[in-house]
């Protein structure tokens, strides 16, 4: 657990917190590393893989007690991971300096309809260039965006945009537009596009078991009775 900066973050948020957190499935005795519930640990199967690009998550208030949330899966398989909470009025010193690391590239992945002119927008990484630092805005769709508004620190940094055509697996949680991915399923995407490839495979299988795991504990989510009208119909 000590080396996932996400589960250090929702340590810190805990202990300032003035009344229990109640997620969804809060009573299932859960893993302290994985937040799924005991029955259905993941951490035997977890990967680790060095890369090339770095992950900065900036996180929306309570997205690192969710045991839904997809940005610890990254820190669980790239531990240099870092992790921040957002604050609209104070901003963490130690995520300055990480944007500012002279030895990376840093970019605010984004879609690039949100940045405007003469903000540099890219779509691949550029050849010769630093080692990428991806900072991502962990949270819902109405809360990231509020995050790119309102955080005046990342708006010289160039956006990172991904043209991910392909539908979300997710399904944890009901995303607001069907062409939303959730954080993990962007982090497999970018670590791919910047040449990452096994880091990126490793990822992925990671959400993958993931997924599956988290679904087996809620047997009456849509998924399941989706699941069983099929295997009716055959």
């Amino acid at each position: 657990m000590s080396d996932n900066a996400v589960l250090r973050l929702r340590e810190q948020r805990l202990a300032r917190s003035t009344r229990p957190f109640l997620a969804r499935g809060s009573r299932a005795i859960r893993c302290q590393a994985c937040l799924l519930p005991q029955r259905h640990c993941i951490c035997a199967t977890r990967e680790i893989h060095q890369a090339n690009s770095r992950f900065c998550l900036v996180m929306f208030d309570t997205e690192p007690m969710k045991p839904s949330n997809t940005g610890r899966l990254i820190a669980d398989v790239l531990p240099d991971t870092q992790a921040f909470l957002w604050s609209r009025t104070e901003t963490d010193p130690a995520l300055l300096d990480a944007i500012s690391d002279p030895s990376r590239q840093p970019y605010v992945v984004f879609p690039a309809s949100f940045a405007t002119p003469p903000r540099q927008v890219f779509t691949e990484v550029p050849e010769g260039s630093k080692p990428p630092l991806f900072i991502m805005l962990d949270g819902t769709w109405n809360e990231a965006r509020k995050m790119f508004r309102k955080s005046p620190y990342l708006d010289n940094l160039p956006v990172f945009s991904l043209d991910v055509s392909a539908s979300s697996g997710y399904i944890l949680r009901e995303a607001s537009r069907p062409e939303l991915h959730c954080t993990v399923e962007v982090a497999a995407a970018l670590l791919e596009k910047a040449g990452d490839t096994q880091a990126s495979a490793g990822l992925s299988r990671h959400f993958t078991h993931f997924r599956t795991q988290y679904l087996a504990g809620k047997p009456h989510h849509p998924v399941h009775q989706l699941t069983a009208k099929n295997e009716e119909s055959l």
